[in-house]
């Protein structure tokens, strides 16, 4: 992933994927991209065509919010979509990462004696970890790289029935929670397109962020496990993470962690 010119290939990527319906065009010129041509969004977002090819060409990386708006309505974007549009648009310095856990979240970590519950940053390395966070699954290990053990770590196909969608839903979570001007972000990327799966979800430009949803693990010890997980973040470093996983009371899940933990 080069930082030479993000939003520029955001917007290439993110116009190849709009539908031209109800897009006019001279009869005589025959369509020969997918998605919208450049004077189509230009049209669109109100904009000169001039103007959009220097954005995609990396001349003009800075354009103004009412811009922005008017590009993410022109390309269809999501929320998501939209905040990682103004993202990269957005002044460059990238701010430190901090890797240190508190000691009040270490201890808040411990007391969920029957939660599994991690800490990880935004470019999801796992930082801190309860011992029942292991039980699930190895890869929640401080020290692993969750992007990483996804995609190159053949365990990962076994341990997810669903693991395609799980795949493409940490390619778009990295998109849209890590600072793709971090050398880290940049250097995990880099590894990781070697990855013909994740070259492909990389290509597609999907952002969305950990949301609270079910996660299904395929144990070999105990066998299938159905967990919610929640996203929290941490007051004060706001670049980091609280992931914890609960079973439904009462439930074949619950049962099985507890033996398992």
């Amino acid at each position: 992933m080069a930082d030479d010119n993000l939003l520029g290939e955001f917007l290439k990527a993110r116009r190849g994927r709009v539908a031209p319906a109800g897009v006019a065009a001279p009869a005589t010129r025959r369509r020969r991209v997918t998605g919208l041509r450049r004077e189509e969004l230009a049209r669109l977002a109100g904009i000169s065509e001039p103007y959009l090819v220097r954005l995609e060409q990396g001349v003009d990386r800075h354009p103004s919010p009412q811009v922005l708006r008017s590009l993410a309505r022109a390309l269809e974007l999501d929320a998501d979509a939209s905040a990682h549009l103004f993202a990269l648009a957005g002044p460059g310095p990238v701010p430190p990462t901090r890797t240190e856990v508190s000691a009040d979240l270490h201890r808040l970590l411990d007391a969920w004696e029957d939660r599994p519950a991690y800490v990880r940053d935004r470019s999801f390395d796992v930082l801190a970890a309860n011992q029942r966070a292991r039980a699930p699954a190895p890869m929640y290990e401080p020290g692993h790289n969750l992007v990483r053990e996804m995609f190159l770590a053949p365990a990962s196909r076994r341990l997810f029935p669903d693991w395609a969608q799980v795949a493409a839903q940490t390619a778009a979570a990295l998109r849209a929670e890590a600072d793709p001007r971090d050398p880290r972000t940049v250097r995990l990327v880099a590894e990781l397109e070697r990855d013909e799966e994740f070259r492909r979800h990389w290509a597609r430009h999907e952002t969305r962020p950990a949301r609270d949803e079910l996660k299904r693990f395929a144990h070999p010890v105990v066998g299938d496990l159905a967990l919610r997980r929640q996203a929290l973040t941490v007051g004060g470093a706001e670049q980091q993470v609280v992931i914890v996983y609960q079973a439904e009371a009462g439930s074949p899940t619950e049962r099985a962690l507890a033996r398992l933990l």
